[in-house]
């Protein structure tokens, strides 16, 4: 008997007072954050800073690839390719990928950032490296008749240090600075 009232009482306190006093604490603390991180434009959700989306017209930057299923980018399907590294479906993905970004901008002989060519672990990281965005600044650039500096200059701006200061690497949201490429 007391082995059951034990699992009960754990299942209450860990299963609901716990979850609904972090979320409460959460809401309370980072509303944005725990709704979320939702972008909200003409008061219409356009997107959410911790998901990626699809980006292909050449006016935008355009983020690491997606290996989901069904769709880009699909939040309830979050996963990598799982193929390994002498997969030739993976050396095809990555070949398909380097054509069409060289097609994209076939001046470019600088070489490509690997997170252009390689889907992330999730599937749906909104964040590329600031390398992968100076690569297609050339790009984006000619294709809003912009000046490259303006266009580096919105990339430096919108380029976010290391946590800390020592966590992770400088990343570059490409929702974030797309929509800043649109308020030009």
């Amino acid at each position: 008997m007391t082995t059951i009232r034990m699992t009960v009482l754990m299942t209450v306190l860990c299963g609901l007072v716990y979850p609904l006093a972090i979320t409460g604490a959460a809401r309370l603390l980072f509303p944005r954050q725990a709704s979320g991180s939702l972008i909200v434009r003409g008061g219409r959700v356009v997107g959410s800073e911790l998901i990626g989306q699809s980006f292909d017209n050449p006016r935008y930057f355009w983020p690491r690839p997606s290996a989901t299923p069904s769709f880009p980018y699909n939040a309830s399907a979050s996963s990598g390719s799982n193929l390994g590294p002498t997969n030739p479906a993976r050396h095809d993905a990555i070949a398909n990928r380097r054509k069409a970004l060289l097609a994209a901008d076939p001046g470019n002989t600088a070489p490509i950032p690997a997170d252009l060519l390689m889907a992330s672990g999730s599937g749906l990281d909104p964040h590329i490296s600031p390398e992968a965005a100076a690569w297609q600044v050339n790009r984006v650039a000619r294709a809003r008749a912009l000046d490259p500096h303006t266009v580096e200059d919105l990339v430096r701006r919108h380029t976010e240090p290391r946590q800390l200061g020592i966590l992770g690497e400088p990343v570059v949201n490409v929702l974030v600075l797309n929509r800043a490429l649109d308020g030009l």
